[in-house]
C-alpha cells in the first residue's frame, strides 16, 4: 500500500492532566519541555480549552490566556488545538453569540490554530455559530461528534451527523469518544463509513478507561483514519489516553508509520514522569482499566471529579451506588452523551439521588434547565414523570437555546469595570464571573505573581506542619509520613487552593 502516515495529536497539555490530575498542571511545569515537544512533529498539540480555562483562575492563580502565548513562544512550529464546547464555550451553560464570537477571535489571536467544536447533545444548532466564526477567522474548524452507545445511537446516525457537519463547513471531523466506549471493530466500521462518505480528514479521540482505546486506534488506522489522539506514556492509561509511544511503535515499518522519533518521545515521557509526582494529591486513586465504564459510560474527567467530590462530602463509600445510579438517570434524561456539561448534570443528579436516599427529592436548577431544553434537544424523549417532578406542566423550548439570550459582552464590560485590563479579562468575567472577579482583584492588588504564591505556600506550610512520628499522610494513596498538615490553610493561601 502507498505510505500514508498516521498523524498524531498529543493531548498531554490538556485532556491527559484533566483526566488524571483534575486539570491542575501549571503552565510553569509545561514550559521546560515545550521546546522538545515542538520538535516531535505532532499534527497538533491539544493544550487549552475544556476545564483548563476555569481551573487556571480558580485553582492555579493563572491567566488562562497567557498560557497560550507563553507556550506558543516556546513552540512556534506546532499547531495548537483547543476544545470548545460549542455555545457553552469553555463553561457549563449557553452564552450569547457575541460572547462566543469574541472568545474565538481572542483565542485565535492568542495562538489557537485548531478549534475542536462539540455539543454535549450532538445538537448541531449549538455548533453552527462557533463553526462559522472560526471559519471566518481563518482557523481550522474541527467539528466533533460526541460518541456514546444507547438504544438511539448508531453508526448510521453518526454518519448522518458527520455529513451535516461537513456541509456546515467543517475542515475535519472528530469522533470524540470521551468515555472509551468505542470497540475496535466499531471504530473500524465507523471510520471506514466516514472515510467513504466525507471529503475531509477523520480524527479519532478515545480514552483508555475500558482498556479498548489502543486497539481501537490501531483498527481505525487500518481503516484509514487520518489523525488520532494520544498522551505521552507517563500521563497515559487509566482514564487518560493510549500511550503515544505505543501507537508510534506499533505502526513502525507499516504503511501507517508515523515517522515520529521514539528517542525524543522517551525524553518527553521521562520529564512528565517526574512532573506527575508533583500532583499526587489530585490523582483519582483508580489503578487501571475499569470495564464497568461500558455499563456506566462515565468519561475520565467526570470519573476523577466524582471521586474527588464524594471525598469532599465524606461520602466516598457511596461511590459504587452513584456509579450504578448514573445510567438510570441518563436513560430518564433522554440518553445524553456523558460529556461536559451533560456529564455534570447527570452526575450531580445521580449523586443527589444516592446521598439524599430518595430519587429526585432535590433537582438542581441546571437539571431543570436541561429538561426545559436550555441545553438543546436531547437525543431521546425525557421520562414524563421526571419531567413533571422537575418543571411541572411547563413545556420545553424548541428553538436554539442561544436565540433566547441577549448580547452579553457590553454588559460584562460594564459590570467588571476597571478590573478588566483588556477584552480577554472581560470575556473571562463573562464566562466565570464568580471566579474571574476575585482573580482579577488579586491581580489588581499585586497578589498574582509566582513569588507571592511561593511566599504564601511557604508561610502556610510553616504555620501548619505538625511533627508526629508515623502520622498518616492526608493524601489518599500515600503511605505513612513523618509529618502531617493540621488545621486549615491560612486565609492568604486559600485563593490559590480554591478554598
Amino acid at each position: 500500500m502507498t505510505h500514508n502516515p498516521l498523524r498524531i495529536c498529543d493531548v498531554i497539555l490538556r485532556d491527559a492532566h484533566q483526566s488524571l490530575l483534575a486539570t491542575r498542571m501549571r503552565t510553569d511545569d509545561m514550559l521546560p519541555i515545550a521546546a522538545k515537544l515542538d520538535k516531535v512533529g505532532f499534527w497538533a498539540m491539544e493544550m487549552w480549552g475544556g476545564a483548563t480555562f476555569d481551573s487556571a483562575m480558580r485553582f492555579l492563580n493563572e491567566n488562562p490566556w497567557d498560557r497560550i502565548r507563553k507556550l506558543k513562544e516556546a513552540m512556534p512550529n506546532t499547531p495548537f488545538m483547543m476544545l470548545l464546547r460549542g455555545q457553552n464555550v469553555v463553561g457549563y451553560r449557553h452564552y450569547p453569540d457575541d460572547i462566543v464570537e469574541k472568545f474565538i477571535v481572542l483565542a485565535h489571536r492568542a495562538g489557537i490554530d485548531v478549534f475542536r467544536i462539540f455539543d454535549a447533545l450532538n445538537d448541531v444548532r449549538n455548533q453552527r455559530w462557533a463553526m462559522e466564526v472560526v471559519k471566518r477567522e481563518g482557523a481550522h474548524v474541527q467539528a466533533a461528534i460526541s460518541y456514546t452507545i444507547s438504544p438511539v445511537h448508531s453508526v448510521d446516525l453518526y454518519v448522518e451527523q458527520a455529513l451535516e457537519l461537513q456541509a456546515m463547513g467543517a475542515d475535519s471531523l472528530c469522533i470524540k469518544d470521551m468515555a472509551g466506549l468505542i470497540t475496535p471493530y466499531i471504530a473500524s466500521e465507523l471510520v471506514a463509513r466516514l472515510k467513504e462518505a466525507l471529503d475531509i480528514p477523520v480524527h479519532l479521540h478515545s480514552h483508555s478507561t475500558s482498556g479498548m482505546a489502543t486497539a481501537a486506534l490501531l483498527k481505525a488506522a487500518e481503516a484509514g483514519v487520518d489523525i488520532v489522539d494520544t498522551a505521552i506514556s507517563s500521563l497515559s492509561g487509566v482514564t487518560s489516553h493510549p500511550p503515544t509511544e505505543s501507537i508510534v511503535s506499533s505502526l513502525q515499518g507499516t504503511w501507517r508509520d508515523t515517522g515520529l522519533n521514539l528517542n525524543l518521545l522517551a525524553e518527553v515521557a521521562s520529564y512528565f514522569n517526574e512532573i506527575r509526582t508533583h500532583y499526587a494529591t489530585f490523582e483519582s486513586g483508580l489503578k487501571g482499566v475499569d470495564v464497568r465504564v461500558l455499563q456506566f459510560q462515565i468519561p475520565g474527567g467526570m470519573l476523577s471529579n466524582l471521586v474527588s467530590q464524594l471525598r469532599e462530602q465524606g461520602a466516598a463509600d457511596r461511590y459504587e451506588e452513584v456509579l450504578a445510579e448514573v445510567p438510570r438517570v441518563r436513560e430518564e434524561l433522554g440518553y445524553p452523551p456523558l460529556v461536559t456539561p451533560s456529564s455534570q448534570i447527570v452526575g450531580t443528579q445521580a449523586t443527589l439521588n444516592v446521598i439524599l436516599g430518595e430519587r429526585y427529592k432535590a433537582i438542581p436548577g441546571e437539571v431543570k434547565n436541561y429538561i426545559r431544553g436550555f441545553y438543546g434537544r436531547p437525543p431521546a424523549p425525557i421520562d414524563p414523570e421526571v419531567k413533571r417532578k422537575a418543571i411541572g406542566d411547563e413545556e420545553p423550548i424548541d428553538c436554539r437555546p442561544a436565540d433566547l439570550l441577549e448580547p452579553g459582552f457590553e454588559k460584562a464590560k460594564a459590570e467588571i469595570g476597571d478590573l478588566a485590563r483588556n477584552d480577554e479579562d472581560v470575556i473571562s468575567y463573562a464566562l466565570f464571573p464568580q471566579v474571574a472577579r476575585p482573580f482579577l482583584e488579586r491581580i489588581a492588588a499585586g497578589d498574582g505573581s509566582s513569588e507571592e504564591l511561593v511566599a504564601a505556600i511557604a508561610a502556610a506550610v510553616a504555620d501548619s506542619i505538625e511533627v508526629g512520628e508515623g502520622a498518616e499522610a492526608a493524601r489518599p494513596g500515600r503511605g505513612a509520613s513523618p509529618w502531617k498538615l493540621s488545621g486549615r490553610p491560612s486565609r492568604r493561601l486559600r485563593p490559590w487552593l480554591g478554598i
